[in-house]
């Protein structure tokens, strides 16, 4: 067995608890899985993989967040997506057979296996259940894709900043005090919305000024998600 400590996630337990696309295996398909997998520990500021790097397989996160990201001609990233606990990233590379189209770092410690290109492409010609979850798996990403560069094309700053504050509530959710569950740079916020980092820091203030979050170093309080709605000209999304 490949794992690199014995306390390792089983896959039929990562399904059954957080909806993971593994929950289509049969029980032979998942021992198969536990068994060929390695499991992995990585730290904040650690690189999955490069863009332009061919890769052997793809990554199912066990928890932590990793961002998914593209790099520019002039060095700035670009963030695509952050992946989370029971999600997987690299697949499309793998059944594309080409280089890696983005990179992958650790943002939050993270729990991660690593999974070998053929045991997906093993799974895609023997379980028609996995191989079309897989298929609305990317659809999906393709449409949020297509929805980012539409917002790129034609909402302001400001509009995008708001939206991606409230895409980040959706998606992480909110503590006790209504802080962000997930922690980023100024920098970080400002590869996400397509802009530069002193733009984020200023909309920030304003957002800070008008009583729509509160500002606590890198953690951020939602105040007022209507407002941020308005601005951004989304509908709610609960």
């Amino acid at each position: 067995m490949k794992q690199h400590d014995i306390n390792f996630p089983l896959c039929d337990r990562c399904a059954l608890d957080r909806g993971a696309i593994f929950k289509h295996l049969t029980a032979e398909e998942v021992e198969m899985l536990n068994f060929q997998k390695e499991f992995r520990r990585l730290k904040r500021g650690e690189i999955l993989y490069n863009e332009g790097n061919r890769i052997s397989g793809f990554y199912c996160i066990h928890s932590g967040i990793i961002k998914v990201y593209k790099t520019g001609f002039d060095g700035k990233e670009q963030i695509i997506r952050f992946a989370k606990a029971g999600e997987i990233i690299a697949y499309r590379s793998v059944l594309s057979n080409e280089v890696a189209c983005t990179s992958a770092e650790v943002i939050e410690d993270c729990e991660a296996c690593f999974i070998p290109s053929e045991i997906l492409v093993s799974f895609i010609k023997t379980n028609p259940a996995f191989a079309l979850e897989l298929i609305k798996l990317a659809c999906h990403e393709l449409g949020e894709a297509n929805s980012f560069i539409t917002d790129i094309a034609q909402k302001t700053v400001r509009e995008r900043l708001a939206e991606i504050l409230l895409f980040l509530v959706n998606d992480f959710g909110l503590d006790d005090q209504n802080y962000l569950k997930i922690s980023l740079t100024r920098e970080e916020l400002a590869n996400i919305v397509g802009t530069a980092t002193e733009s984020v820091i200023r909309l920030l203030s304003e957002f800070k000024a008008d009583r729509l979050v509160e500002l606590n170093g890198r953690k951020i309080k939602i105040l007022d998600k209507k407002g941020l709605e308005k601005i951004s000209n989304v509908l709610s999304r609960t």
